[in-house]
């Protein structure tokens, strides 16, 4: 009896041991049903904490009891972390700050640079060598005046083109579609109190480099002021005894030049309606005006044979020679060089630093006439691309036949290298190219833009557009090669 007690004690202890390791509980059906669902295989018996976990719960719980553990910090832990992070976000700010201040610290250098480079007069950019003859077809043809052209500028931007003739109306034309922006008509000789605009033929015209003001000149000794935009007339300058020959604005601002028959360069504002000096030197008619930045202008003085750049503020001026004809015009390449062009048929090329041509092309776009009794072919207009080594050169003849000629500049401007003709009918009046050399712009006449001497009866007073191709895009550099 003692044993069999013993032995019930020890399994009543051993049921008790398994009860305290293991506890039976029945499983709700909604319960069941849910984890049915879930997937989940169930039991009977549910482990309880004591035990180890299963694989399906155990190791998930784990996982996110280690992850509460990874991002469970102190609050003076996350202040040091968000501390941490914005010092990092500006130091990689100041870093692009650094470096874009770098950059346009750059941009800026170079940009003086190029200015510095400029004034000097040896800033060239070297784009001759890319450029190829235009295709014919490509020449576009804008129409409009009803007597000969005699000049024409390029608005700044490139986008409009603003034409005069001595039917005495003005014309700004659209470049890209070809047309007529704006017409400011003539007048009648007689009518000059009542019409708003010129009543004799308009030899000369600027555009300041702002694209503000508009400046053109007259036989009737008037320089109108316009505003460029709107064509709106602003003023008009009297002073000159005989005809405006030549106008030029200087680059920057509103301080504008001009010259007349009357031997006399005048200096104006127009920003401020008013008139600064006059400047004597010429001993005969001045046919051509250019100038840039300085505060000088150049002039080319017809049959007087010189070509003159006045120092304004020095109050002088320094005379070249070497033109055997009338200097009928000039043009500034830079600061510091210039071209000129003759009725002997010569083309010059200046530097301002030494009295005599660099160099001198004669008979520049060949000869005409009968054996024996041959002439050079007039140039009657020049243009320059600024800063760079191209000038065109335009020939009037008595024929029918015109031309225009593209030149390179080479050798430190010691040399004038023919690049190619393009062959036009009439007189040419005036040669621009635009600003960004993607053009060139002349101004067609059946007579010359000075006078009526000879009528090409074939040309049509008109405005062609020459596109300009490049074959790769040029070089700038200084123009001695360093």
């Amino acid at each position: 009896m003692a044993a069999s007690g013993a032995k019930n004690k020890q399994q009543q202890r051993a049921a008790a041991a398994g009860g305290a390791g293991r506890r039976r509980r029945k499983v709700p059906d909604a319960e069941e049903k849910s984890w049915q669902k879930a997937g989940l295989k169930l039991n009977e018996e549910i482990s309880s904490d004591s035990d180890a976990e299963s694989p399906a719960f155990g190791g998930k719980r784990k996982k996110d009891n280690e992850a509460e553990e990874e991002i469970e910090e102190t609050a003076q832990e996350k202040k040091l972390r968000l501390a941490k992070l914005y010092l990092e976000q500006l130091r990689q700010q100041e870093e692009e700050k650094a470096e874009e201040e770098a950059l346009e610290k750059d941009l800026v250098a170079g940009r003086l640079k190029e200015d510095v480079l400029e004034q000097k007069g040896k800033l060239q950019r070297l784009i001759a060598k890319d450029l190829q003859p235009p295709d014919t077809a490509a020449i576009r043809v804008l129409r409009g005046h009803q007597l000969p052209i005699t000049c024409l500028v390029i608005s700044p931007d490139d986008k409009c083109i603003f034409s005069a003739a001595k039917d005495c109306s003005i014309i700004k034309w659209d470049v890209e579609s070809g047309k007529k922006l704006h017409v400011i008509p003539g007048g009648k000789k007689g009518t000059e109190a009542q019409h708003v605009g010129h009543t004799a033929h308009i030899l000369s015209m600027a555009i300041s480099s702002d694209g503000k003001y508009l400046a053109t000149g007259d036989r009737n000794k008037l320089i109108m002021i316009w505003e460029a935009v709107t064509c709106k007339h602003l003023y008009k300058f009297t002073g000159h005894r005989d005809a405006v020959t030549g106008l030029s604005f200087q680059k920057g601002t509103h301080q504008l030049y001009s010259a007349s028959h009357d031997r006399s360069v005048k200096v104006w504002n127009v920003a401020e309606n008013a008139y600064v000096e006059t400047l004597f030197g010429h001993q005969d008619a001045i046919t051509g005006l250019d100038s840039l930045s300085r505060e000088c202008c150049v002039t080319s003085g017809g049959r007087d044979g010189t070509v003159r750049v006045w120092k304004i503020p020095e109050e002088s001026q320094l005379v070249f020679y070497g033109h055997q004809g009338s200097i009928d015009c000039v043009q500034l390449i830079n600061e510091e060089h210039m071209v000129s062009g003759a009725d002997d048929g010569s083309v010059a090329l200046w530097g301002l630093s030494k009295k005599k041509p660099l160099t001198t092309v004669r008979q520049a776009h060949s000869n005409h006439g009968a054996q024996g009794l041959e002439q050079p072919y007039w140039i009657s207009s020049v243009a320059t691309l600024l800063n760079s080594d191209v000038v065109a050169t335009g020939a009037s003849r008595c024929s029918h036949s015109a031309s225009v000629r593209l030149w390179k500049c080479g050798e430190g401007f010691r040399r004038l290298e023919p690049l190619f003709d393009i062959p036009l009918i009439g007189f040419v009046n005036s040669l621009k190219f635009s600003n960004a050399g993607d053009f060139l712009v002349v101004g067609i006449g059946q007579e010359h833009r000075l006078g009526r001497w000879w009528r090409i009866k074939e040309a049509k007073n008109s405005i062609c557009i020459i596109p300009l191709q490049r074959t790769a895009a040029g070089s700038a550099q200084p123009a001695d090669g360093s």
